[in-house]
């Protein structure tokens, strides 16, 4: 159903099964796949793209344009994948750059207030917590939970299974499989429940906690962590996306980590 109460721009394309409550807005350039439902005073800007089966509450804004005084008006995209969940008042902004895009994956469930900005990256699975807010070019790793009221700063990454407790301000980067909380932020623990869920065993779960003991207790620096782990622990797909992670984060275009301290 189509409510004649909402504003469709011509040039919008509408697919299959598709609900819009009265008093929603469609911009022009919007592509909505088969089967959301939009609620009413939901504002979908120009040049969004969502997949099939997504559900988007009231008064959310995607395809906003974004908050950068360097924007022209290029036409950017905001690109949403497959079966999420955006409640109430939830603000994303489109891409600020002609070519670029926000992209949010699939099977996301984004709570209210929350602002993903310009350029951001959102994997898959992903749950963010009522008023988070995710900083430009902020790109955000699969099955990641921020609790609510988590603040990352633009150009931070977030690695896989990572759990970030609520109130956090992050300007580094958070590695994957770890549990950060506290105010600077901290490293707490791997995120044992969360690796269980996904089948990772007993053993794995025991190497990735000794490849965080070298990083986060031991006096060396990232770099020397590094090797320490690539030589001392026990090498598979995960304690190898650790590396990896850890050595894009030290690298000439890296943010660091967040806080050795325990």
């Amino acid at each position: 159903m189509i409510s004649e109460k909402a504003f469709i721009d011509p040039s919008a394309k509408i697919g299959k099964d598709v609900e819009i409550l009265p008093f929603a807005y469609i911009d022009k350039d919007v592509v909505i796949g088969d089967g959301c439902k939009i609620y009413p005073y939901v504002s979908l800007g120009k040049g969004t793209i969502i997949g099939k089966n997504n559900t988007i509450y009231q008064n959310a804004v995607l395809g906003a344009i974004p908050q950068d005084c360097c924007f022209k008006g290029e036409d950017t995209i905001l690109r949403i994948g497959d079966n999420n969940t955006i409640r109430e008042n939830v603000v994303i902004n489109r891409a600020a750059n002609k070519g670029n895009e926000t992209f949010i994956g699939n099977n996301n469930y984004i709570l209210e207030g929350v602002h993903i900005s310009h350029d951001a990256h959102i994997g898959n699975n992903c749950a963010f917590g009522i008023g988070s807010k995710i900083g430009a070019n902020c790109y955000i790793e699969d099955k990641v939970i921020l609790n609510s009221s988590v603040i990352g700063n633009p150009g931070t990454r977030v690695g896989t299974c990572t759990y970030i407790r609520s109130g956090c301000r992050f300007r580094e980067d958070i590695p994957p499989y770890i549990i950060a909380a506290n105010n600077p932020i901290k490293y707490e623990s791997i995120n044992y429940d969360i690796l269980t869920d996904n089948d990772i065993s007993k053993q794995v779960q025991l190497s990735i906690g000794n490849a965080y003991r070298i990083l986060f207790r031991g006096n060396s620096s990232l770099f020397d962590s590094i090797n320490d782990i690539k030589t001392q622990i026990k090498d598979s797909p995960e304690v190898r996306k650790i590396i990896e992670f850890l050595t894009r984060s030290n690298s000439d275009n890296g943010k660091g980590i967040i806080t050795k301290e325990w």
